[in-house]
């Protein structure tokens, strides 16, 4: 199957569902999406106990794509530039501090809490597994999905001020999180005796904080290029080699990409150098061109995730496993925020309730899902996908169409 043909079936799969959530269910495109594509996909394994020819193509179709290469290597890059570039720059500032602790500390915190807990409570369902791949586990499902927070943050009309903290954070945590995912990993396949944690210190380092110096360098370059001409075709193209080509750099060197591109992505979109770098035509074709960039990988992601379940394997231990995973992964993401929110409450003026909101409209997506895939049999690779898959769809459908009310009904009291 080659991947025109597979790009294809994505692309059209999006648009039907697409237009029926549009036509109908009328709900934010990322829940509807997710939420048709996990019905038909039930359907279609209902439809098997009759004619399991369409089960058979689905998941020919799914096992011919490597979820986390497409996702982490291709798409995230993409996302997570268009997403910076419409972050509020000046309030992304102001609130850079708590900001920087929520994407630092308190992924490092969720980690070790949701690992260190999941490691107690699998052995209660009799399931043995190692504590570091505990803890595996607890860094990649810690880190909120920009991808998924800023699809339904849009339409939940959450305060600005508390909107920049919770995107700002998932724009960030999401690279930082995939860092730590890594240095675990690293520790998890080296034997103990060759193991160098100063050098994983130092990888670490140089990863998150040489991504975002090398993004910021990236950014400062395609504003001057921008700035030197008058031609929104040629602008818009810039733009894009920026991005694909900042992606390769980045990992060529060993850095953060993602956390490059946001960096790049919040220097380009910054209002004050967007205003002399870019003329009002321009501007509108750089934005809209990356608002459809934004709106056509988001739809095909969430589709994705909901045909995902097709290779699931549903034990009943994991099924539990994976609900029981819920409130602890709640939890410990109150836990994490709570330091960084006590230390700049006052002086930043936070919103009421900022904990509580920022607990529950912290949503986990694909990134998680694609760093499940990305573990080996040994490391419980099975369990621990099918656990990440229904926190993120739990994620997504309660929290997603919930937050907006929360919202409310917390500013109201």
């Amino acid at each position: 199957m080659d991947f025109y043909l597979i790009a294809t079936a994505l692309i059209t799969l999006s648009a039907i569902f697409g237009y029926i959530n549009v036509r109908f269910l009328k709900l934010p495109n990322t829940i509807g999406l997710m939420l048709i594509t996990i019905l038909y996909t039930l359907g279609v394994f209902a439809l098997s106990y009759f004619d399991d020819t369409l089960l058979k193509a689905e998941v020919a179709l799914i096992k011919q794509i490597d979820f986390k290469d497409l996702l982490l290597d291709h798409m995230l890059s993409f996302l997570l530039f268009a997403g910076a570039l419409h972050t509020n720059f000046q309030q992304l500032k102001v609130q850079r501090w708590p900001i920087l602790l929520f994407a630092t500390l308190g992924v490092l915190v969720s980690t070790f809490l949701v690992g260190g807990i999941m490691f107690y409570l699998l052995q209660l369902l009799g399931l043995e597994v190692k504590f570091i791949y505990c803890l595996l586990f607890g860094a990649l499902i810690s880190p909120t999905d920009p991808i998924a927070v800023l699809g339904i943050l849009k339409k939940a009309n959450v305060p600005k001020k508390l909107e920049t903290k919770i995107v700002g954070e998932s724009l960030f945590n999401d690279g930082v999180g995939v860092v730590v995912f890594l240095t675990i990993y690293q520790i998890a396949t080296s034997e103990s005796s060759d193991f160098d944690f100063l050098g994983v210190a130092e990888l670490f380092g140089i990863e998150v904080i040489g991504g975002i110096v090398f993004g910021l360098l990236l950014g400062w370059i395609t504003y001057r290029l921008l700035r030197s001409i008058d031609d929104f075709d040629i602008e818009v193209i810039i733009t894009l080699s920026a991005v694909m080509g900042g992606t390769i750099i980045a990992q060529k060197l060993h850095l953060s990409a993602p956390l490059a591109i946001v960096a790049a992505g919040l220097v380009v979109g910054n209002d004050t150098l967007r205003n002399t770098s870019m003329s009002e035509t321009t501007e509108l074709y750089v934005d809209k061109f990356w608002e459809l960039i934004d709106i056509l990988l988001n739809a095909v992601l969430f589709v994705l995730i909901g045909m995902e379940m097709l290779v699931l394997v549903f034990e009943g231990k994991y099924f539990l496993a994976g609900l029981l995973a819920i409130p602890v992964i709640l939890v410990c993401r109150f836990i994490s925020l709570w330091f960084p929110i006590k230390l700049f409450k006052e002086k930043l003026d936070f919103v009421p309730n900022t904990n509580l909101i920022m607990t529950w409209g912290g949503l986990r997506g694909g990134i998680s899902i694609a760093l499940a895939l990305g573990l080996s049999s040994e490391m419980h690779r099975e369990l621990f996908l099918v656990i990440t898959y229904i926190v993120v769809v739990f994620s997504i459908l309660a929290q997603g169409l919930t937050i907006g009310g929360l919202v409310k009904k917390l500013n109201r009291n």
